[in-house]
């Protein structure tokens, strides 16, 4: 008898964050041999059509079958350091029009219109043998029933984590979160079908005209249709609509024609207002003119049918009160990025450490002492200065109060810089800023229990300022 998968997770695209179960049996094995072992081996590659091959291969793990007879395997640990979070677009993307390169990649960000992935999703698999030990010989030797192996099916996994709430389907014994509500869909409808951004952000988004961001989905084809372009509606002052498509071609940094199977996971695309600005003359010239209040983002066909939900970008003003904007951008649950451009009232302090020491009054390594007022006494011998920032949110809805729920939860958060009139070269040093999040609990607000609601969050920007030592 062969090697039985008895159970494996339900679908085939999973976040590692949940359980990845499988259990496996060979009772003929099992019930007849000794110091029986079930053994897995472990392949994860960023292209499904070579997952097998030597330099996928991840490893070896052994467990000894339990009271059932079968071997119980959890490979969440083992293949969830080997997906993060994607920082940098790929180099077929560009940044104001200058496209990427190994030794000035750009951050992901800033894109003008499309990046693939690059290390939030990878394809794994599972080779299972068993071996036992071979009594008849002399020694003994261990035996590994190669020939009768099972080879699980090939899985997608993302950057991703499941929350307490998040329902798990079972079949059969198998159980799984269902993720095909984020795959591309013919016929997007309200309810939980195909068609959603990799988000739980509201429909409904703010931003400045100077605000970066992507919004990020699954590109692969699904239910015979394929993402060709995203289409921009601009909402002009007098109430006029302008449309602009963005094609998902290589050109731009997208992935249509394919070039491998594995173009068909994950696409960004630069979606707020700076992102648009750096490529769109239509969108520029109503920017500067003042003569834009809102544009959709929706994922279509050749043929112009949405194949993504639709989301809406309101363009905010600047606080007429000054306030300086504070954009965050933090890893969401589905390992893509969300953004909020804090537009209230904020606030920065700087904190010092330093070491001192004690300085002689005067000189005395020279042939003359002189009394120099700035020598002696206490001196700094080095400053190191660190940033905080505390942040208002302006008044939110109770959708936004549950989604900064994951702002808390995140373990990336970075302050993102707004639009500057620099050069390309200067991309990566002035736009993205890591912080760390201060605010350790967070209270979830009702338009029943609070009326009016608005959070505050405070930020530690993650790197010290290291002043020159004396």
């Amino acid at each position: 008898m062969a090697i039985i998968i008895e159970q494996k997770p339900a679908y085939d695209t999973l976040p590692v964050g949940q359980d990845v179960i499988f259990s496996v049996s060979d009772f003929a094995i099992v019930s007849t041999k000794t110091n029986v072992k079930l053994i897995a081996g472990v392949y994860i590659s960023e292209d499904p059509v070579s997952i097998l091959g030597y330099s996928d291969y991840v490893g070896t793990f052994k467990t000894t079958p339990n009271a059932a007879g079968v071997g119980m395997f959890d490979f969440s640990s083992v293949i969830e350091s080997y997906v993060n979070a994607d920082n940098l677009a790929k180099h077929s993307s560009s940044y104001k029009g200058v496209p990427g390169t190994a030794d000035i990649p750009i951050p992901l960000h800033l894109i003008d219109k499309f990046s693939k992935n690059t290390n939030i999703a990878r394809y794994f698999q599972v080779v299972f043998m068993s071996e036992y030990l071979d009594t008849s010989q002399t020694p003994p030797v261990v035996v590994v029933n190669a020939n009768t192996g099972a080879l699980s099916n090939q899985m997608t996994i993302i950057n991703g984590y499941l929350k307490p709430t998040d329902i798990l389907n079972s079949f059969s014994g198998d159980f799984g979160y269902y993720m095909r509500k984020f795959f591309l869909s013919p016929f997007v409808v309200v309810g939980d079908i195909p068609g959603k951004w990799l988000t739980n952000a509201p429909a409904v988004r703010y931003a400045l005209p100077t605000d970066y961001g992507v919004a990020s989905l699954f590109s692969f084809p699904n239910d015979g249709v394929t993402l060709h372009h995203i289409r921009l509606t601009y909402f002009k002052s007098n109430g006029q609509q302008v449309t602009e498509d963005v094609d998902n071609t290589s050109a731009n940094g997208g992935n249509l024609p394919y070039k491998s199977i594995s173009d068909y996971d994950i696409l960004h695309f630069g979606c707020y207002p700076a992102n648009i600005y750096a490529w769109s003359a239509t969108f520029k010239g109503l920017i500067d003119t003042d003569d834009i209040t809102k544009y959709t983002v929706v994922g279509q066909t050749s043929g112009g049918d949405n194949v993504t939900y639709p989301f809406t970008v309101n363009l905010l003003c600047p606080n007429q009160k000054g306030y300086e904007p504070i954009r965050l951008t933090w890893l969401n649950q589905w390992g893509t990025w969300d953004y909020y451009t804090f537009n209230m009232k904020s606030s920065k302090s700087i904190s010092t450490k330093g070491s001192t020491y004690e300085q002689l009054g005067g000189t005395w390594n020279e042939t003359h002492y002189r009394p120099y007022s700035f020598k002696g006494g206490k001196k700094s011998f080095r400053v190191n200065a660190t940033e905080k920032v505390i942040m208002n949110t302006d008044f939110v809805n109770e959708s936004e109060s549950e989604w900064f729920e994951e702002l808390i939860n995140s373990p990336e958060i970075y302050i993102l810089n707004g639009f500057k009139t620099d050069s390309p070269g200067s991309a990566l040093t002035t736009y993205v800023i890591p912080v760390r999040l201060q605010t350790s609990s967070y209270t979830r607000k009702t338009v029943a229990n609070d009326k009016l609601m608005q959070y505050t969050f405070e930020v530690e920007k993650s790197k010290t300022l290291r002043t020159q030592a004396v």
